[in-house]
C-alpha cells in the first residue's frame, strides 16, 4: 500500500514538475504548427507572431481595421495586457472602451458594465490552456470572461502565449490547477483561499475561490468569430 501510495505521488509530482518546465522552455516548432493546424480545422482564425510587439501591431495593422469596432471590453488576461494594446484602444476617439474594472466601482457596477461588455462589438481575452487539438480550456470565478468568449460579442480576439499549449483536456486542466489558478490568486491579495499557500489546487469551499466556472472551447461559432493571436513567447499565467 505504501509503495502504491508513493507511485501515486511521485506520478503527480512529476506530472507539475513536467508541466511547470513548459514556463520556462520554449515550444518545439512542430507542437506550434500542429496546433495552429488543429485550430484552424476547428474554425478559428489564427494568427502567428514571435513577440508582444508583433502581436501589437499586427492587432492594429490588420485585425482593427478589419473589424471595425465601435466599443470593445475585456476579461482579465495578463497576455493581452502586456501587449498594451488597451492603453491604445483608449486613446481612439471613435472606439467606446468598456471598463469592468475599476478602483471606485462597488459590485453592482462591477455587474452592470460586465453585462454590457457581452454586447460589444469586440471582446479581448487570452486563454488558460490550448491543446494540440485546438481546444480552448478556461476557468473563471465570475464567469464574464468565459461568458464573453463564448457567446455574446460580435468577435473575439484572444492573445494566447506558446506557453500555454499542453497535449490534452486532461494536461490543460491541471495546467490550471497547479499553475494558473494559484498563480492568479496570488496575484489577487485581497482574496483568502488555500491555493495561495500551497501553489496548487485544493478544490477548496472558500466563498472567493476562483475555480468556479469551466469552459471548453472545440470549435468557433460562427466560423472565424474567433481570432487568435498566437505569440512565440512565454506570457501571461
Amino acid at each position: 500500500m505504501r509503495h502504491h501510495l508513493h507511485s501515486i505521488r511521485s506520478q503527480k509530482y512529476k506530472k507539475h514538475f513536467y508541466l511547470c518546465l513548459q514556463i520556462y522552455l520554449p515550444m518545439e516548432n512542430n507542437i506550434i504548427t500542429e496546433t495552429i493546424k488543429s485550430l484552424e480545422k476547428n474554425h478559428f482564425e489564427v494568427f502567428f507572431v514571435e513577440n508582444r510587439e508583433e502581436a501589437k501591431r499586427l492587432f492594429f495593422e490588420t485585425i482593427f481595421p478589419r473589424l471595425k469596432p465601435t466599443t470593445v471590453s475585456w476579461g482579465d488576461s495578463e497576455t493581452m495586457k502586456s501587449t498594451g494594446i488597451l492603453q491604445e484602444i483608449e486613446k481612439r476617439p471613435d472606439c467606446v472602451l468598456i471598463k469592468t474594472f475599476g478602483e471606485n466601482y462597488t459590485t453592482l457596477h462591477k455587474t452592470y458594465w460586465r453585462r454590457q461588455a457581452l454586447q460589444a462589438d469586440l471582446f479581448l481575452a487570452g486563454c488558460n490552456a490550448l491543446t494540440r487539438k485546438g481546444q480552448l480550456i478556461n476557468v473563471d470565478m465570475v464567469g464574464n470572461r468565459v461568458a464573453g468568449i463564448t457567446f455574446g460579442p460580435e468577435h473575439v480576439v484572444l492573445f494566447i502565449g506558446t506557453n500555454k499549449i499542453v497535449n490534452n483536456i486532461e494536461e490543460g486542466m491541471e495546467r490550471i490547477r497547479t499553475i494558473a489558478a494559484p498563480l492568479n490568486a496570488i496575484r489577487h491579495p485581497h482574496l483568502h483561499t488555500p491555493c495561495q499557500k500551497t501553489r496548487t489546487c485544493m478544490n477548496c469551499q472558500s466563498p472567493e475561490r476562483l475555480c468556479n466556472t469551466w469552459t471548453i472551447t472545440e470549435k468557433s461559432f460562427p466560423q472565424k468569430r474567433v481570432i487568435i493571436i498566437l505569440i512565440n513567447e512565454t506570457l501571461g499565467l
